[in-house]
């Protein structure tokens, strides 16, 4: 078993003393209100007691902690009084995550997260190894997980020939001296006997076809073969600088807040002192209601700009000197200023693909590729990972094509009915908005409620704006769903990829004759955000698209079977 870094013992150790610190002087307060001779003087006494255990504790951790790398297994084994020994069959692993922060990649180490299909955890994670040893970790894992699945589709050829070949030899066949010369020639057809006797389909066990001339060299004809590395995609400095200023990071917000919750009295200050000028109090004690008025105002300005320059920050440092490339049948990306972060995208856990923009990025003809796989991991976002974190429409567009080979898709809208579905809403929500306005008004100072009516201007170019970005394609393969304004997404589903496919009615579509379809896959991004909707077409269509879904389902999966066929390229450029 080979053990961690060194500094790891130290590392541990310091985590362990911060954490047992608590337990003797929780024990002590505890005593003190239930035994007269316990006293909180004891309190110095008892904390270092406290530390000094759980950095010993932290100690016996890293020395029974150890890893190893088998023919079979990736192997951890944990623990000081309880022992947990883990054996991480190759074929399961997802990804193997390489961390750095600041400090780690100043000290040259590194964290390394092992990741298995469908988990909601990480399944082993190693605190702290060299830059190196991580890097040969991540290289020789691979590697081996390549064998894993050589092998396993190498199995299930041997398993299609023998049952072709048992097919075959159960065939009738004509025997000497019982040949009926008045028997009808029977025709024998050999798709029939191909789709009996075929292995049924496994969604996780394909292989990818490519050209001779783009193929890798084989894995495991070799032991000390590595895959070589294939540079796809590159953010240039440009492209990191737009995808900063024009989208926004919901992290944003909770890091403001968390700001205002530990300084709020100094923050109410500045807010005092910057509306001044405008004409706001003097101080939160004194003034109107048209100071305080202003007083809101700059205050919402400061805040929504600060909330803006600390996502451009976060999404710069994320993103930062980003690179997706392949290593095999796998993506792999780099990514990160403060924290570096290098992961892989297993090809064959990709569900489908989404490309998003937002009405800045498409007014300036810039665009998203992002994917959706099957498992978890550490830095996605539940399941949905960037390829393409921002490039030109166009070129984002031919990636999408040539990674699922999709058509050009040509978008079939929702009746004209949804549009007026779209405007009675809106116009709810603005009647709603209005109502509160004149309930403030009848129980508070508040006057002119009625200029807050404005809001109904906004609900025809609204409603409008939600129906002309709706749509969706049938295509011979896939399916493609077209939806949103603020982040509209275009995703790609490959039909085999089809977990379920529902359709949905509410009651006021069931009154206007409409429905909606709901196409579910096995990514868990559906646990996070709502599934990939069709929304408001007719019945019909919706009935269609839904039994075409399913035929062409079956269909691919047989296709898939036959072939051994990935479904996607990850020589997408």
């Amino acid at each position: 078993m080979n053990r961690l870094h060194p500094l790891s013992a130290l590392t541990y150790g310091l985590q362990y003393g911060f954490i047992w610190l608590w337990i003797p002087v929780f024990l002590v307060v505890v005593l003190a209100g239930v035994f007269d001779p316990v006293s909180a003087a004891w309190f110095p006494i008892a904390a270092p007691i406290g530390f000094l255990l759980g950095a010993a504790y932290g100690v016996a951790y890293y020395y029974r902690f150890g890893y190893e790398i088998t023919s079979d297994t990736a192997d951890v084994s944990s623990g000081v009084f309880a022992r947990r020994s883990r054996e991480i069959p190759y074929g399961r692993i997802q990804n193997v995550d390489i961390r750095q922060s600041v400090f780690q990649r100043l000290l040259g180490l590194a964290t390394v997260s092992i990741e298995t299909a469908g988990g909601g955890n990480t399944e082993a994670t190693l605190n702290f190894v060299s830059e190196d040893e991580a890097n040969r970790l991540q290289s020789e894992i691979r590697r081996r997980t390549a064998e894993a699945k050589g092998r396993r589709q190498e199995r299930k050829r041997d398993r299609r020939a023998a049952a072709d070949a048992d097919a075959q030899a159960d065939a009738p066949t004509d025997v000497e001296g019982e040949h009926d010369e008045y028997a009808e020639p029977v025709e024998t057809d050999r798709e029939t006997v191909d789709d009996a006797t075929r292995v049924p389909p496994d969604p996780d066990d394909v292989d990818d076809h490519e050209p001779a001339a783009d193929r890798e060299p084989a894995v495991g004809s070799d032991p000390t073969t590595h895959p070589r590395k294939q540079r796809l995609f590159d953010l240039e400095a440009r492209e990191l600088l737009l995808y900063s200023f024009t989208s926004f990071r919901p992290a944003a917000v909770a890091a403001v807040l968390f700001i205002f919750f530990l300084a709020t009295d100094q923050i109410l200050e500045f807010f005092v002192t910057a509306a001044q000028p405008f004409g706001g109090p003097a101080d939160l004690e004194t003034g109107d209601t048209g100071s305080y008025g202003i007083l809101s105002i700059v205050s919402a300005i400061i805040s929504i700009l600060v909330t803006y320059l600390l996502s451009v920050a976060y999404t710069f440092a994320t993103y930062y000197d980003f690179r997706l490339g392949r290593v095999g049948e796998d993506f792999v990306y780099e990514r990160g200023l403060l924290q570096r972060y290098s992961g892989s995208i297993p090809s064959e856990k990709v569900q489908s693909i989404t490309v998003t923009d937002n009405p800045i990025q498409r007014l300036i003809e810039y665009a998203g590729l992002w994917v959706e796989t099957a498992g978890y991991g550490p830095e996605s976002n539940g399941g949905s990972q960037s390829a393409v974190p921002l490039a030109q429409h166009r070129r984002v567009y031919t990636f999408a094509e040539n990674l699922t080979g999709v058509e050009t898709p040509k978008f079939e809208s929702p009746p004209p009915i949804a549009r007026r579905r779209y405007l009675v809403r809106y116009s709810l929500l603005a009647a709603a908005f209005v109502a509160v306005a004149f309930g403030a008004a009848y129980t508070t100072a508040f006057e002119g409620w009625y200029f807050v009516a404005v809001v109904f201007l906004a609900v025809p170019p609204a409603a409008h704006l939600r129906y002309v970005n709706l749509g969706y394609y049938v295509g011979e393969d896939h399916l493609v769903i077209r939806g949103g304004f603020w982040r509209r997404r275009t995703t790609v589903i490959p039909y085999y990829r089809i977990q379920t496919v529902s359709t949905r009615r509410s009651i006021f579509q069931r009154r206007l004759g409409i429905a909606s379809l709901v196409v579910d896959t096995a990514s868990s991004r559906t646990f996070f955000w709502s599934p990939t909707t069709i929304y408001d077409i007719d019945l019909e269509d919706a009935r269609d698209v839904h039994r075409t879904s399913r035929k062409r389902l079956q269909t691919a999966l047989q296709e898939r079977a036959a072939a051994d066929d990935v479904g996607l390229s990850v020589d997408f450029t």
